[in-house]
């Protein structure tokens, strides 16, 4: 589906991290699906709504609700779904 709309089947919240909040503008959306999106499947919708982010799908973590997801794990309302770029670096 896509940004918010009023046909939505269910509302997501989804959140930003460091070059993501950069190339899309904004640290926080509110964002609709289809009842029955996969993560997956929201990925794709979000991807296509912002290209740029593409280059990082290989990269990109995925949390749901502040755990790792599988690509294959259903949404449900009101779920955080959040963007979060590679973790570099570390204790020495």
């Amino acid at each position: 589906m896509g940004p918010l709309s009023s046909h939505a089947a269910m509302r997501l919240r989804v959140k930003l991290f460091a070059t993501y909040r950069e190339i899309v503008g904004a640290k926080e959306l509110a964002w609709s699906a289809d009842a029955g999106t996969t993560v997956e499947g929201f990925l794709a919708s979000f991807l296509r709504a912002y290209p740029r982010l593409a280059a990082h799908r290989d990269t990109m973590m995925l949390a749901v609700n502040q755990a790792f997801a599988k690509p294959t794990a259903l949404l449900r309302e009101g779920d955080e779904v959040a963007l979060l770029p590679p973790v570099s670096g570390g204790a020495r």
